[in-house]
């Protein structure tokens, strides 16, 4: 059997690089110890297909199927860390894809609800999630555009997928005090990462992160014209 700790060990070094090179944008000099452990701990080659494995670790997207991508190590981090994750938290995912995303978040928190639109990603997402112990991770087919009302609100919410707009009903789904991690744009088109926080009040404040590209939402969330839910 392949050990991967190497390329772990060294996915984790590239992390720390990345950080420190981002920083005057991200405003992060390093990830949370909590983070970089469980991004050390998942095994990123269970979440790929058997001819991408060589290239699990490497710090870039690489293909799922069906047109998508699980996102580039970094990213991941990145992502997590600004949702600032606790362990009681439960956590809506838009856009399960493989499910690495919903496997790291299993590590930190409590509950972890992800939703795929792909029926064949969602079917495979929940079983590779299962057989691997992610117990706290569930998985719903379905248009993520529409969040899960059923357990909300939520302490927070990841979108890996680039929204055109904000989807209101993911703000509503949101507690108070929580936070939502999503790609902004167009396909094709400059993206910004944006850390949305709902205050007590219930009151956003948006702030840009850094420019990235992601695979289109699609569904509804293709279709909707939205609003500007910027501050």
């Amino acid at each position: 059997m392949t050990s991967y700790t190497a390329a772990r060990e060294e996915m984790l070094r590239t992390i720390e690089e990345e950080c420190r090179y981002t920083r005057g944008l991200t405003g992060k000099v390093r990830l949370s110890a909590r983070v970089m452990a469980a991004m050390g701990k998942v095994a990123r080659e269970e979440f790929v297909p058997q001819a991408m494995r060589p290239n699990a670790y490497d710090n870039s997207p690489l293909p799922i199927g069906n047109g998508q991508t699980i996102s580039q190590p970094f990213i991941v981090g990145l992502m997590t860390d600004l949702l600032e994750p606790e362990a009681d938290d439960v956590i809506l995912e838009i856009g399960a894809g493989s499910g690495y995303q919903a496997a790291i978040l299993a590590e930190l928190v409590k509950e972890v609800h992800t939703i795929e639109i792909i029926p064949t990603l969602a079917r495979e997402a929940a079983a590779r999630l299962q057989r691997l112990g992610y117990t706290k991770a569930s998985v719903e087919e379905g248009d993520g555009y529409q969040g899960l009302p059923e357990h909300a609100p939520y302490d927070g919410i990841i979108v890996t997928a680039a929204a055109p707009h904000i989807p209101p009903p993911l703000i509503a789904q949101l507690k108070p005090g929580a936070r939502l991690v999503i790609p902004v744009g167009r396909p094709h088109s400059p993206q910004a990462l944006l850390v949305i926080t709902k205050d007590e009040a219930g009151l956003l404040h948006e702030k840009e992160v850094l420019a990235v590209s992601f695979v289109p939402f699609t569904g509804e969330g293709q279709r909707v014209k939205g609003a500007d839910f910027s501050e």
